[in-house]
């Protein structure tokens, strides 16, 4: 449904929610490696999420990446705007690019309220409840073995 620069994006910002404070930044690097995202593909990414204000990004042996406000401000809508759009949630389940309520598609009727509840759910989830669910241990940010 997102593109792989969206999913990385998510992925980071949780990261970053969970790991970062007022006074501690989170490098580019640590996400990357932590995260097993491609540390060149994730600086466009992070720089992307700056440029849309949701992120702040400082330089220097003290420099990194933390939340432009706090996490229970930030939805997960909000970094798929900046980084995806919110194209997804109005075009075709199958792809037809005239797929609309008065043009319906055979899957149309039965996909739009699946999309528009997708929706919800990313207009509704803050960055803090999903750190939250992670610090309860109800929730993972990486499953890998290493």
């Amino acid at each position: 449904m997102f593109s792989t620069s969206c999913h990385y994006g998510l992925q980071a910002m949780i990261y970053i929610a969970l790991h970062s404070s007022d006074n501690k930044n989170i490098d580019l690097g640590q996400i990357a490696e932590k995260q097993e995202i491609p540390k060149h593909f994730l600086s466009k990414i992070l720089q992307m999420l700056v440029k849309n204000g949701l992120l702040r990004s400082m330089k220097g042996p003290t420099g990194g990446f933390s939340l432009s406000r706090p996490a229970d401000e930030l939805t997960l809508i909000e970094v798929i705007d900046a980084i995806d759009g919110l194209d997804v949630f109005t075009q075709c389940g199958i792809g037809f690019k005239k797929c609309d309520d008065n043009h319906p598609c055979p899957i149309h009727n039965d996909y739009k309220p699946v999309r528009n509840k997708i929706r919800e759910l990313f207009e509704n989830k803050t960055l803090l409840e999903l750190t939250e669910d992670v610090e309860r241990g109800e929730s993972f940010v990486n499953l890998t073995s290493k």
